[in-house]
């Protein structure tokens, strides 16, 4: 489904992220009017930077994919992540709320506990958030301040297991040890959802052509289905033309980091009917589509 870009001028925070990089290519393709700011032109910490930068450019539609993603870091520098992913999304909202603009607001599914007791039934967009690392608490917070800012023209969009074109992060060290006829030590006890950031920027656009007031609040954008880290791992071998059985299960207990990851983090989608976009595709289409066979090798 696709909607018509909507008039006015767009403004991506974080521009130069996995997900920016993103929106910002679909708009330049769909002839948006776009001003792209990376965290070099636009430090969002910097309450009078981003109020400066948004009476310079006077956007319609700023879209926040500027984050703090360093799960681990975080647990060790939880004041610093704040500042990015709490301060610097009030910014941006009380920004938007002087000059009548719309926020898009990029979150997380870490918002949420993430518990093996929750296993099998997918987070709705309005169930209770609790997170259990700094990440997501300095992310939850980001998400209260930008509603409460901007309750009447904000929408807050939680995404997960995010992975672009690029084959970045943990599905291009997939791929790259699948060509290269390695193997893959993955854990098999996080599960998620393998979401393309191209079909997350087209949600994300999507929201943005419709009225506000019809997208206010949450939504939950990722590919639908779910699967373990090591089913994904799997899934690419095979995408790649490598063995599965290449990749070897393992779990997290063997793997020890700072942030405790997620046992179940799969996002429901409700409503997207309810706005009359379609749901968004299973993650294995998508998946292929990013590293079938013939598509780049990519960087980390």
């Amino acid at each position: 489904m696709i909607i018509p870009i909507s008039d006015g001028r767009w403004l991506i925070a974080g521009a130069g992220g996995r997900l920016g990089r993103e929106v910002h290519a679909q708009l330049t393709s769909r002839g948006a009017d776009c001003v792209p700011l990376g965290r070099d032109r636009l430090d969002v910490t910097d309450a009078r930077a981003v109020d400066e930068a948004l009476r310079y450019w006077r956007p319609d539609i700023v879209v926040n994919c500027a984050a703090w993603t360093d799960v681990d870091a975080a647990e060790f520098h939880e004041e610093e992540a704040r500042r990015v992913n709490t301060d610097g999304a009030r910014h941006l909202a009380r920004g938007c709320a002087a000059r009548g603009a719309r926020l898009l607001h990029v979150s997380t599914d870490y918002v949420f506990p993430g518990a093996p007791s929750d296993f099998g039934t997918p987070y709705a967009e309005d169930t209770p958030t609790a997170p259990g690392t700094a990440y997501g608490r300095t992310k939850r917070d980001g998400e209260r301040a930008v509603l409460r800012e901007l309750p009447d023209a904000a929408t807050v969009v939680r995404t997960a297991w995010l992975y672009s074109r690029d084959l970045d992060g943990f599905v291009g060290a997939m791929v790259r040890a699948a060509r290269s006829g390695g193997t893959a030590d993955v854990v098999r006890d996080q599960y998620g959802q393998p979401s393309n950031a191209a079909d997350v920027a087209a949600l994300l656009i999507a929201l943005a052509c419709l009225p506000a007031r019809a997208v206010c609040g949450v939504f939950h954008a990722t590919n639908a289905g779910s699967a373990s880290r090591y089913e994904l791992a799997r899934e690419v071998f095979r995408l790649c033309g490598a063995d599965p059985d290449q990749v070897r299960p393992t779990d997290s207990s063997r793997m020890p980091r700072p942030a405790r990851r997620p046992y179940w983090s799969a996002l429901g989608h409700r409503r997207w009917a309810e706005v009359g976009v379609p749901a968004p595709r299973d993650w294995r289409a998508a998946l292929a589509e990013a590293c079938g066979p013939g598509q780049r090798k990519g960087t980390s």
